[in-house]
Formats: structure tokens, sequence, C-alpha cells
């Protein structure tokens, strides 16, 4: 078990009554459909005996958090993690920096030299935590990757999702913004504006304020933003591009192969 900086403690999980807590505190925050739950207690017990990653978070031996992963391609050097979570009560409290520096440390002690997921590229906050805070870098944008996922989080949104590889081998933390020309702005109404990309330099993509109360206020809005991330940042993305940096109020960086 490993004692945080936060104060919990973080532990890999093998015992089915642990399993079992995992997948009870992932119901809790997802809330999703009864037939597509982000994670099974027996997937996770056969996940836990195939030696892949369920990591639990405590405080005062309470489950907080938890994170899974397992092995990607190549399996000797890659491990995906496919979920993470952290309970509404210990939000603001750095579990998932917590949770995060347990499942590196874990793979490290296996000889892996990178960790992928997704994350949702319109939540602002999930982008600077992965981005700048640990310091992932996006390789793919995938297009309504999980189809619709029916949960309290996703609601009847696409589920596009940007792929990003955290390089174990490098210092934990991200890069600083660069100086950008916006390609996406948010208007005075909050709905997202397209603005012609230029010729050169590094281009500014912006994320809406708060997409998850979007969702559940102005789908249509959430839904416009939806589109005008895929195409913009999922285009330059396509074409070859790179994210060199994320601003904490939701602007992405994008600089392209020729741009100066």
């Amino acid at each position: 078990m490993t004692e945080t900086a936060t104060g919990v403690q973080v532990r890999e999980l093998k015992e089915l009554a642990d399993l079992e807590a995992v997948y009870q505190l992932f119901h809790s925050i997802w809330r999703p459909d009864p037939h597509n739950p982000p994670v099974t207690t027996d997937l996770l017990r056969a996940m836990s005996k195939a030696g892949s990653y369920v990591g639990g978070a405590y405080d005062n031996g309470q489950l907080v958090g938890a994170c899974v992963g397992f092995f990607g391609a190549p399996s000797e050097l890659t491990l995906h993690s496919h979920v993470a979570g952290v309970s509404r009560e210990a939000r603001g409290r750095s579990v998932g920096f917590a949770l995060k520096l347990h499942q590196r440390e874990w793979a490290l002690e296996r000889g892996l030299t990178a960790i992928e997921w997704t994350f949702d590229p319109l939540i602002r906050r999930n982008a600077y935590f992965n981005l700048i805070k640990l310091g992932a870098r996006p390789t793919q944008y995938l297009q309504n990757f999980y189809g619709q996922m029916r949960d309290e989080i996703n609601g009847a949104d696409e589920s596009d999702r940007l792929l990003v590889r955290w390089q174990l081998d490098e210092p934990v933390g991200g890069i600083e913004l660069p100086a950008a020309t916006i390609a996406l702005g948010r208007g005075d109404d909050g709905r997202p504006v397209r603005t012609e990309l230029p010729t050169t330099g590094p281009v500014a993509i912006a994320v809406p304020n708060d997409v998850e109360a979007l969702r559940a206020t102005d789908f249509a809005a959430a839904k416009e933003w939806r589109l005008a991330v895929r195409d913009v940042l999922g285009g330059l993305l396509a074409d070859g591009g790179r994210v060199t940096g994320f601003d904490r109020t939701g602007w992405y960086v994008v600089e392209r192969e020729g741009m100066a």
C-alpha cells in the first residue's frame, strides 16, 4: 500500500470484496444504463487474475477512487488504462493524481514504458489533468469511440475521445503553452465560433466551460461543440498535427508539420 500526500492510501486490489467495491463505486459515479456498466465484478476478477492492473484509493478505509487497466500492444511495453473514477466526495483532493502515480509505479516495476488511455476532449479539467499535470500526449482523435454510453455523465452525446500516451521514461508534468492563433473560439452566447485556419503558426481550439452541465441544460449547444471540436481538433490531428499545450481556461494548442 502506498501512502500519498493527499492522505489516501493506494493499493492494488485482488480480493473479490474489493473488486465488488470498485464496481459499486463506478456505478455511483457514472450511474449507467443497467445493461452497460463501465466494468463488472466478474470482469475485474478475471483481469486481476490475469495480471492486469486494478488499483484503489482509500480514505479511512473507504474506497474513494479506482483505476483499471490491461496490457496493450505491444503487451510487454504498454498498459491501456481503461477506466478511472473518483467519488464526488473526494474530488478536488488529487486522488486521481495519486492513482495515476501508483499505476505508473506498478507499470515501471513490470518493465513497461508507456500507459495509454482515452478521455473526452470536451471536458477541460480532464484535458488539463492528463496533458499538463501528468504530461500525457494525444496521439489520435477517435470519433464516437464507444458509441452512445447512456450514463449520467455522457448522456446521449456521442463518445468522441482523445487517445493519449504517457511515456514513463519522461518526467511527470506537461509543457508550457505557446502563443497561438484562435481557430475555434467561444462566442458571447457560449457556442463555438470557427475562424479560418491560419497558414502558419500554432492554432488554439477552445472547449466549452462545462460540457457536462451544458448537456443537461442545452443539449443542442453541447452537440454543436462536439461536432466543432471533432472537425477542427480531429481534423488537425488526422493531418499530422500535434497537441503541444493546453490552458486551464480551456484551450488546446496544436502545431502542424511545416508550420513555423
